[in-house]
């Protein structure tokens, strides 16, 4: 994707979503297209979702725009988990914004393609593992953010235990037939929850899938 088109890209995506130039810049420098599976490539400049491997989806950069800035990013966040890493999409962007990346991803084959995607963009500070998202990733916790890309009635126990104390976790949240992205602020021992608006992503499922 060259300079002029990215600028492009990412202008199509403020006009939809009001984001600021840090958030802006990153979709700038990511190049969707090389996220994109083959023979989608045309559609690189969509801000339509559009289907990946095993039935899931690369996410409308719009819907990106709108769970990154819900985490609420600033300067003294140092880490984040992402869980469904899908094509790695969502995971590159959000390393333009945090020193530090960790992103789970269930399904095997799109794990393997997530992880020689960054790779071969040399995206150092991106940690991925293959796992089932909904126990985390212990070992590197407490997180500043956790951001939850499949739709659940509530957040995973396990992923609020994760999370710093005064530290944010977004997720698409079932509700009443419809998916609200939510956002919970964790302040000790009380989660205080705020609605932002409406989405669509593919359900939780446990357990992890090989090739």
């Amino acid at each position: 994707m060259s300079r002029i088109r990215s600028m492009h890209f990412a202008q199509a995506i403020a006009e939809k979503v009001s984001i600021d130039e840090k958030l802006k810049k990153a979709f700038e420098e990511v190049d969707r297209e090389f996220f994109m599976p083959k023979g989608f490539s045309f559609y690189t400049h969509s801000l339509d979702a559009l289907p990946i491997q095993a039935g899931q989806w690369i996410s409308s950069p719009l819907t990106v725009a709108k769970m990154t800035k819900a985490l609420e990013y600033n300067l003294s966040n140092d880490s984040v988990l992402e869980i469904g890493c899908g094509s790695g999409y969502q995971a590159a962007i959000l390393s333009k914004l945090f020193r530090r990346v960790f992103t789970i991803e269930r399904i095997e084959t799109l794990f393997s393609e997530a992880k020689n995607r960054f790779k071969k963009l040399d995206l150092k500070n991106i940690h991925i593992r293959f796992g089932d998202g909904i126990n985390g990733w212990k070992m590197y916790a407490p997180y500043d953010r956790i951001l939850f890309s499949a739709s659940c009635i509530t957040p995973p126990l396990a992923l609020l235990s994760q999370l710093k104390d005064g530290g944010i976790l977004v997720a698409p949240i079932e509700k009443n037939k419809k998916q609200i992205i939510t956002r919970y602020i964790k302040q000790g021992k009380r989660v205080i929850s705020q609605e932002i608006e409406e989405c669509f992503f593919v359900p939780i499922v446990e357990g992890v899938q090989k090739s």
